[in-house]
């Protein structure tokens, strides 16, 4: 069984490691200075690439966000819909999820 202070440590690490990749695609994306039509649609075509990263990234920090505060409260690994316990199995996979496997769907 991991402890709630590991997963905690966990947790924080991901949301490290988003934040800086978040500051890197925003760097990038203000990094293009392409002059012809050419270059300025292919970059444009990377830049949808960035922009739906950080956006994954960014729907991934809030959860992580929500776990960090449902660890504070105590409410960690518990299902916020029915309230009972959700597994290790799928906290291993999932260290953020608020919901058991039943309330996922």
């Amino acid at each position: 069984m991991t402890s709630t202070a590991k997963r905690k440590a966990e947790l924080e690490a991901r949301r490290d490691f988003l934040q800086r990749r978040i500051a890197g695609i925003g760097a990038e994306l203000d990094s293009h200075d392409a002059k012809d039509w050419e270059e300025m649609a292919t970059e444009r075509e990377g830049d949808e690439v960035l922009e739906d990263l950080g956006q994954s990234a960014q729907t991934e920090l809030r959860m992580i966000e929500a776990a960090l505060v449902r660890i504070e409260e105590g409410e960690y690994g518990y299902c916020v819909t029915c309230g009972e316990k959700i597994s290790e199995e799928r906290l291993d996979l999932i260290p953020a999820t608020p919901f058991c496997a039943e309330h996922a769907l």
